[in-house]
């Protein structure tokens, strides 16, 4: 069996974002929070290599990925999993439950693709911990870097993540 690098059949990110809001899932992610993930992270259906070397689907689940198709419904489930552990990182370690939802979304984001260990032991977190929220939201733009290099994907990411957070929730 060959695991591809990069690539795999691509699925429709929003096809499965509307399978998470249509279940009873218990996120409180918002559904911008979950295009900025979707749209940074994209979606396949078949297991691929990201660059950090490991075993990648659907939109950025790695957790006991099997080299086989895996349908939206699948993904779906994956994705939720993966945001369920990234918002309870967020409420462990950053003060979650006293975010706006705009800022608790685009937290999540961070956790979800910087892993929980780097937001916990963050600037970013100890400015949430003491609600600096404004303070909070301008730590995403450091986080751009990926193998010493800046990364064009990182620098659009943390600028969505930033107007995510500091957008005010009406």
């Amino acid at each position: 069996m060959t695991i591809k690098k990069t690539g795999g059949a691509i699925c429709a990110v929003s096809a499965v974002i509307a399978i998470v809001l249509s279940m009873d899932s218990g996120l409180r992610i918002n559904r911008e929070g979950l295009e900025l993930i979707g749209n940074a992270e994209a979606c396949r259906h078949e297991p691929y290599m990201c660059p950090a070397r490991v075993l990648t689907v659907g939109i950025g689940s790695t957790g006991n990925v099997q080299n086989r198709r895996y349908d939206d419904a699948e993904i779906a489930e994956m994705w939720i999993t993966d945001l369920r552990a990234a918002e309870k990182c967020v409420n462990q370690y950053a003060n979650g439950q006293a975010m706006n939802v705009n800022q608790f979304s685009a937290i999540t984001s961070f956790a979800f693709n910087a892993g929980c260990g780097n937001l916990q032991k963050s600037t970013l977190a100890r400015y949430a911990q003491r609600e600096r929220w404004p303070e909070m939201c301008a730590q995403l733009k450091r986080w751009t870097y990926g193998g010493g290099k800046e990364l064009p994907g990182l620098v659009k990411r943390r600028g969505d993540e930033y107007r995510l957070c500091m957008k005010e929730v009406k």
